[in-house]
């Protein structure tokens, strides 16, 4: 009980000079790279927190310090790593954002995949060939789901069929146009 009284009479510089190698214990225990000093920081920080909030009744300052400090120090770790993830998850996006993002593999090597040259033609002509080789009702799929960006749920309300039967509309308008596309027919 005299050591708790004398602990807490003490300066915090004192403290600090005489518990920095608790910060290096938990620093070297968690495996923490410190070039810049910014973990130290957050162990002093720790320390001064556990040094302004110690009871001495519920046990000896030191362990309160071990905890305090090592506690801070993971809860720091996992922050950094959170927002690294963060910055990882957008550099992601913005890279496929400016790109394709259709690749196929190749022993283990990812390809870009190149799209064949097609003649500039309007929207309108485009639409004209399209309308051309397309049923009646996937030539509504079309100009409501693409054009008019309406959900199959909507199209099937307003031309009073199954969702299934719009979604079959869109799947043969899509192979149809594939084959147009991929054979250069028309276009």
């Amino acid at each position: 009980m005299e050591k708790q009284k004398k602990a807490v009479s003490m300066t915090f510089e004192e403290i600090v000079e005489q518990n920095e190698r608790r910060i290096y214990y938990h620093l070297h225990k968690l495996n923490i790279r410190d070039p810049h000093r910014e973990f130290y920081q957050e162990g002093l920080v720790a320390m001064w927190n556990a040094y302004e909030k110690y009871q001495p009744d519920k046990g000896p300052l030191a362990t309160y310090f071990n905890y305090t400090i090592r506690n801070r120090l993971i809860d720091v770790v996992r922050k950094e790593a959170k927002e690294k993830e963060k910055v990882d998850a957008y550099k992601q996006f913005q890279g496929v954002k400016e790109k394709t993002g259709n690749y196929y593999k190749s022993g283990g090597n990812a390809y870009p995949i190149k799209y064949a040259e097609s003649p500039n033609l309007e929207a309108e002509e485009l639409l004209q060939v399209a309308k051309a080789i397309l049923s009646k009702n996937q030539w509504t799929w079309l100009k409501l789901f693409i054009i008019e960006d309406m959900t199959t749920k909507a199209i099937a309300e307003r031309e009073g069929v199954s969702v299934d039967a719009v979604k079959s509309w869109g799947k043969e308008a899509r192979k149809k146009l594939q084959k147009l596309y991929s054979c250069g027919e028309g276009i």
